[in-house]
């Protein structure tokens, strides 16, 4: 089986909430894809409902592309502690910290129910899994801890 390398990361050694570049991969044609931990809470302590990292999830989707440029993907892990963001291009670390806590910010104190995309049956596979207080209280936890774009050493942007 292939290595992933986000299996070989010592989870017992980094310090959440952080951004950190997993790996950046060029194609065939020169295009360069990065993809980016963004990790949220600490791994094996916490872990956001799936409710709340649902609805997070979905307000990451256009929140991020609002704030940054070349957004592909923004999915979350199995694990419930963050998510895998993919970017066209080559962000930094604190760039994409940046735009994070931006959209998190957006989350815990702009958003009402209105703004979440996706919650119906016909735009959502899970659409009655969804918790936008539960999506702030976890937002608002992570902006009090701040976001760091080192995953070891708290760098707090």
């Amino acid at each position: 089986m292939a290595k992933v390398e986000s299996f070989t990361l010592d989870h017992t050694a980094v310090k959440a909430p952080y951004v950190r570049l997993i790996t950046r991969e060029t194609g065939h044609k020169g295009d360069v894809i990065s993809n980016f931990d963004l990790r949220l809470v600490q791994p094996n302590t916490n872990a956001i409902p799936t409710a709340g990292l649902h609805t997070i999830e979905h307000l990451l989707a256009g929140y991020l592309r609002d704030e940054m440029d070349g957004v592909i993907d923004c999915s979350p892990f199995g694990c419930r502690t963050g998510f895998h963001l993919i970017t066209w291009g080559e962000q930094s670390t604190e760039e994409v910290a940046k735009a994070l806590k931006t959209a998190l910010h957006r989350i815990a104190y702009d958003t009402e129910w209105k703004d979440v995309q996706g919650t119906d049956k016909y735009s959502c596979g899970n659409y009655r899994d969804h918790s936008l207080f539960s999506a702030k209280e976890w937002c608002i936890d992570i902006l009090d801890k701040g976001i760091s774009k080192d995953p070891f050493t708290r760098e707090v942007i």
